[in-house]
């Protein structure tokens, strides 16, 4: 189990690891534009909230449907497993073009709802504005990849994730600086290279190389067929929903309590917390689709063993960068902006932050258990238990209680040591330990 699980985390950890670079290589350019660096990576930190709703969506089709295809692999079922990708496809075309219409019809009430000021709002609104044309790319880019991965081509996902990091990482010197553009040209490199990501995606789910093709046929939608998509998929969106508003709570808060420079320091907390957990996420994303096949297979003894290794390596990893985080804030800033207010800020809110990011690995080994073996009411309880129950409250609580700004940042080790315990020492009694009492093959 190790060895499968290795198969596909490895390729999906450095897709993580390359869509890093993906998301981040931005805030590292415009946070070093000459003299308005800090107000363009506070207004693109903005728009991030926004961002994670997006791929929200695309994790509830992409994540939903992919470990029910796993399933349906293990049990023979090719043909149920075909629709269930189809249907998910579809899905993510309807959501990509309600969401463009929507947020390009209220970006402005959102961003200020979110904390903008008069000084960041112009940063933001060129970024979302171009970035929203982009939605489709987005959804199907991110959303039908996993259906790649399930199916046991960990390498072609990752190239997936490759060629539009590499088409970012050339075009945004040349669109920001080159060209003069600013954050409108980080927005279109983005724009450009998911367009490169869904077109690949797209070339192989329709080529002959795919195990499962994406056919016409498989594109009509099915109620129990997306009711089952949709509530193994709401796990993730409620994550990602969950985590869009805590990022909007804290920001208004920030913007409340300590104005622009606090904006600016989340989302540089923020993105470095993206690069700490991506690796993680690898590994957990990997275990599911070989978790789900050898659950539908029944082979119970393999998918405990599979979770212990999960949970080592996991574990491990959380441990070992949450060491340097903790012993280098100052190096991680410095990627992203180098002036003194910022560092002077930035280092204790990092230090707060990151207090407990060690037990975030709790949270990743219960999720992805729950996920791969469609145990979904659980894993949307601990998605919202976590950071809507436990966060949320915490960000306006502790400021108004007299912490100030560091309330907003002490929310987070709180709720990594309550919601990631709960979390896996829930999925352990409720999951591992009964698999144990079951026999192969029933």
């Amino acid at each position: 189990m190790s060895r499968n699980i290795l198969t596909m985390a490895l390729p999906m950890t450095a897709a993580q690891l390359i869509n890093i670079l993906y998301n981040i290589v931005d805030r590292v350019y415009l946070g070093h534009l000459e003299g308005v660096g800090r107000l363009s990576i506070t207004g693109l930190g903005l728009c991030l909230p926004v961002i994670s709703i997006l791929i929200g969506f695309a994790n509830l089709c992409g994540m939903g449907g992919a470990p029910l295809c796993s399933i349906c692999r293990g049990k023979g079922e090719n043909e149920e497993a075909e629709s269930v990708m189809g249907n998910s496809f579809t899905l993510l075309i309807l959501f990509g073009v309600g969401l463009t219409a929507i947020c390009l019809l209220l970006k402005r009430p959102i961003l200020y709802l979110f904390g903008a000021s008069d000084a960041t709002f112009p940063y933001a609104d060129d970024y979302l504005t171009i970035y929203l044309c982009g939605t489709l790319f987005v959804m199907i880019g991110l959303g039908m990849n996993p259906f790649v991965n399930a199916q046991g081509f960990g390498r072609t996902g990752m190239m997936t994730v490759a060629l539009g990091a590499a088409v970012n990482l050339v075009l945004d010197p040349i669109f920001i600086f080159g060209f003069g553009m600013g954050v409108r040209g980080a927005a279109l490199a983005t724009v450009i290279s998911q367009a490169c990501s869904a077109v690949w995606v797209l070339g192989f789910l329709t080529g002959p190389k795919a195990i499962l093709r994406l056919r016409r046929t498989a594109l009509k939608l099915r109620w129990e067929r997306v009711r089952r998509i949709l509530g193994l998929g709401s796990s993730g969106f409620v994550m990602a929903l969950t985590n869009s508003l805590v990022q909007i709570l804290c920001n208004a808060t920030l913007q409340r309590v300590g104005g622009d420079l606090y904006v600016g320091v989340m989302t540089v907390v923020n993105s470095v917390r993206e690069m700490a957990t991506m690796p993680a996420a690898g590994i957990t994303n990997g275990c599911q689709p070989v978790l789900g096949y050898n659950y539908g297979a029944g082979q119970y003894r393999r998918v405990r063993e599979g979770i212990r290794f999960t949970t080592a390596a996991t574990m491990g990893y959380t441990a070992a960068i949450w060491v340097v985080i903790m012993a280098f804030p100052a190096m991680f800033i410095h990627i992203f902006n180098s002036e003194a207010e910022l560092l002077s800020a930035g280092v204790p809110a990092f230090r707060i932050y990151f207090a407990a990011f060690f037990c975030m690995a709790f949270q990743f080994i219960g999720q992805s258990v729950s996920v791969a073996l469609n145990r979904s009411k659980s894993a949307v309880f601990f998605s919202l238990f976590r950071k809507a129950f436990i966060v949320a409250p915490l960000t306006l609580l502790l400021p108004a209680l007299g912490w100030g700004v560091d309330g907003v940042f002490w929310a987070e080790p709180i709720s990594n040591v309550v919601g990631g315990l709960a979390c896996f020492i829930t999925m352990w009694l409720t999951v591992y330990l009964p698999l144990g009492h079951k026999p192969d093959g029933t």
